[in-house]
């Protein structure tokens, strides 16, 4: 990390525990001499005008690094934001339950005065290239978590057939299929029957949900794969493309959509006491009997 003595703040403004936190965090930055930068959409909001303002991704490259507060969607929104910046994200938990931030409120200040000491690492974790193609036109998208296929308006099954590297693994009829990062095993793919991976497996989950047949199970490739997902029936309703469950497409079924790995990663601060495991754990009751 470089020693510009600045940061940026992500947040999700519509939780009252972001404006309740930013005061302190503003405080804490001037005690220790650093510079706060606020997203344009903070800084309309907030009643104080004196703090610089990001006015657009590239002001990211000059940042130590992202403190980014609300769940997973919200952070989300930021990798999508600084993607091949190389930018770290400090993610702090808001909410109930999600993976990504693994700080919670009161931790904040001892994380904090950590990452200023240089008491942390950097964790890497894979993004998704979806490249989506109908009528001429091609649209290209990263995700950190997940590319979802469904069936868009409608509430009927999807037929589509699924390759990966030119070798056919089958035809499906199901109500979609989600094509996952090990970041994302543990979001939509995970409550649609896939496993968890770690996300430092080097892998592409492929989850159907609601299949037709109960041979149809989840399938993990390695990240060298190109998925690509073609529909060989023409109704008159579209498909629905979904990315991280934030950004939607509509398309007529003779689209064409391959996700691959993407050509840059998503870097998070990490501490060594943090543990995927324990996040399973205290997230999850992952490993605990019901009778404990």
């Amino acid at each position: 990390m470089n020693k510009s003595n600045k940061f940026a703040i992500w947040g999700n403004t519509e939780k009252h525990k972001f404006w309740d936190t930013l005061p302190g965090i503003l405080d804490w930055a001037k005690n220790h001499e650093l510079t706060p930068y606020l997203t344009t959409r903070i800084a309309k909001q907030f009643n104080k005008t004196k703090y610089p303002v990001i006015n657009g991704a590239d002001d990211f490259i000059n940042m130590d690094f992202i403190l980014t507060l609300g769940g997973d969607g919200t952070i989300l929104s930021t990798a999508r934001a600084v993607e091949h910046r190389n930018t770290p994200i400090l993610g702090i938990h808001l909410g109930d339950l999600g993976f990504l931030a693994k700080v919670t409120l009161p931790d904040l200040y001892n994380r904090l005065d950590q990452v200023i000491a240089g008491d942390f690492s950097i964790s890497e974790h894979m993004v998704l290239e979806a490249e989506m193609s109908a009528n001429g036109k091609t649209i290209t998208s990263h995700v950190l978590n997940d590319v979802v296929v469904d069936n868009g308006k409608t509430h009927r099954m999807v037929t589509f057939m699924v390759e990966a590297d030119n070798g056919f693994i089958g035809k499906y009829k199901a109500d979609g299929i989600i094509v996952a990062t090990p970041t994302g095993s543990t979001a939509y793919s995970l409550s649609a029957g896939g496993p968890i991976v770690e996300p430092t497996v080097k892998s592409i989950i492929v989850t159907p949900i609601c299949p037709h047949s109960l041979t149809s199970r989840p399938l993990v490739v390695p990240d060298s794969s190109e998925i690509k997902i073609t529909f060989p029936v023409d109704p008159a309703e579209d498909i629905g493309v979904t990315l991280d469950g934030q950004i939607f497409h509509d398309f007529k079924y003779d689209a064409i959509l391959k996700v691959r790995k993407g050509k840059y990663t998503i870097k998070f601060i990490d501490f060594e006491d943090c543990s995927y495991y324990e996040t399973l754990r205290n997230k999850m009751n992952w490993g605990i009997r019901g009778d404990e």
